[in-house]
């Protein structure tokens, strides 16, 4: 990270920083690794914050006025099309870039022709109006997979999107036999960073299911909030697709910074780069100069049914890297994964903190912030900072024995297990920023602490996925 990057932020009070003076509400008993976290001074407005929700612009270009017109109406509309299955997908190309031939598709839902709800955005917002969300965004995934199944000659990959307001449901049994009982093509699963935000355990949940079954995912609207970027070393996708806007701002400051760090998850992961809205030669340069390896828009074809579609490469399907089952949910502590790769070692409460300033010195805008604790004194402790530092990052988490109310409303938290007195503290710090990555675990008592400060980007993602899993579904 450039120096002009880092932010000014006033570091956590510390046994060798004496002169900084935090007053605590009680007297915390003595532990390895309270010391040393308690306050980030900020002075900054809240960030905003992308509601977990459906966002209008994602599915048509209809007006908000025909959406309510709908709506009124579309109740039963829901019903009818939920009771018959009456959901026809479309699809769109996806195209190699270079030779222009197709290697597979992205499924996008219709409700039946002539209705109400024939179009993807008011067929939504009338579920969502039904609280039947969840049912239709499953039914459209079945009808999705069903469709192209029976296509006379069917692609070798088929993009389905999954709606981030209900990634906590569990997969159909309908879903898990199409998936399941031979499928001629492989399925990516499209998300937005919108549902690891709002639902981090579920969606890694489904990702798990997803890579246990053959399939592959995709990270879409990359490039849209500065969170994508940071999500894209835990999730690891097969597929990264670039935010349209891109495109029509090639060489803006952002867009170049973007394309950089996309760029460089896809030559650590071997991930492919996806450019949407192509829809002129200038956006083919464009995408092509972007470093995008597929392509999809107007350019190469709009929505149609699948009998429309050109025969996919063959080979398609084998150039997405395989599937990794396990590496969503991996198993322990952030301890023991770090000690695992041996990375721990013995030290001091002051050496821990010294570790500790420097991993939250490079918080700055766009990070994700976990920690993890098993001491409530230690979390407590702790709090002061994070809820300073999420005024900041992108996404903060805490897991900690702690009572809710003393968390923060920007601060994901989760209830964790704890430890009581006599028994080993165990805690964890991540920092995964586009320019930093870094995780801080420690394990111990006061007088016997071990701890362990790992930058290797792929076990910092394998303890971050730890602490995710934990929180809310």
């Amino acid at each position: 990270m450039q120096a002009q990057d880092r932010p000014n932020i006033p570091l956590p009070a510390t046994a060798m920083s004496p002169s900084v003076s935090v007053p605590v509400p009680a007297p915390l008993r003595p532990s390895s690794f309270r010391s040393r976290v308690s306050w980030v001074g900020r002075t900054l407005a809240p960030r905003s914050r992308r509601a977990a929700t459906i966002a209008p612009a994602a599915f048509d270009d209809e007006t908000t006025e025909d959406i309510t017109a709908h709506t009124a109406g579309g109740a039963w509309a829901i019903e009818r099309v939920l009771a018959e299955r009456a959901v026809e997908p479309l699809f769109q190309p996806i195209v190699e870039l270079h030779s222009l031939r197709p290697v597979g598709v992205e499924a996008l839902a219709r409700g039946p022709a002539g209705s109400a709800v024939q179009r993807p955005r008011a067929l939504f917002a009338a579920a969502v109006a039904a609280g039947r969300l969840a049912e239709l965004d499953t039914l459209c995934a079945e009808r999705a997979l069903e469709v192209a199944r029976g296509a006379p000659v069917p692609p070798p990959l088929v993009f389905v999107n999954a709606e981030p307001a209900v990634v906590d449901q569990p997969l159909s049994a309908r879903l898990l036999e199409l998936m399941t009982d031979g499928p001629p093509f492989r399925m990516v699963l499209e998300y937005t960073e919108r549902a690891l935000s709002s639902r981090p355990a579920a969606l890694l949940q489904l990702a798990a299911a997803i890579q246990a079954h053959g399939h592959g995912l995709a990270l879409d609207d990359v490039g849209a909030d500065p969170m994508s970027l940071a999500f894209l070393p835990l999730l690891e996708p097969e597929v990264v697709k670039l935010d349209l806007q891109l495109l029509r701002a090639p060489h803006a400051p952002r867009t170049v910074e973007v394309a950089a760090a996309v760029s460089a998850v896809a030559e650590q992961t071997g991930a492919l780069i996806v450019a949407e809205g192509i829809e002129t030669a200038e956006d083919l340069a464009n995408a092509r100069a972007l470093g995008a390896h597929w392509g999809q828009g107007l350019l190469f074809g709009g929505p149609a049914p699948i009998e429309r579609m050109a025969p996919g490469e063959a080979g398609a399907a084998a150039v997405l890297r395989p599937s990794r089952p396990g590496l969503h949910l991996p198993a322990g502590t952030p301890f023991e994964a770090a000690a695992a790769r041996g990375k721990a070692r013995t030290g001091t409460a002051e050496a821990f903190a010294a570790h500790l300033e420097h991993v939250l010195r490079r918080a700055g805008s766009g990070a994700v912030v976990l920690a993890s604790c098993t001491d409530a004194d230690t979390a407590r402790s702790w709090l002061p900072s994070l809820h300073g530092l999420s005024e900041l990052a992108a996404f903060v988490g805490l897991v900690a024995p702690v009572h809710p109310a003393s968390v923060g409303p920007n601060v994901h938290f989760a209830p964790g297990p704890s430890t009581v007195d006599s028994a080993t503290e165990e805690c964890a710090v991540v920092v995964v920023a586009p320019r930093y990555t870094a995780a801080l675990c420690g394990r111990g008592t006061r007088d016997a602490p071990a701890f362990a400060h790992t930058e290797d980007r792929a076990l910092v993602a394998s303890i971050a996925r730890i602490i995710l899993q934990q929180l809310p579904r």
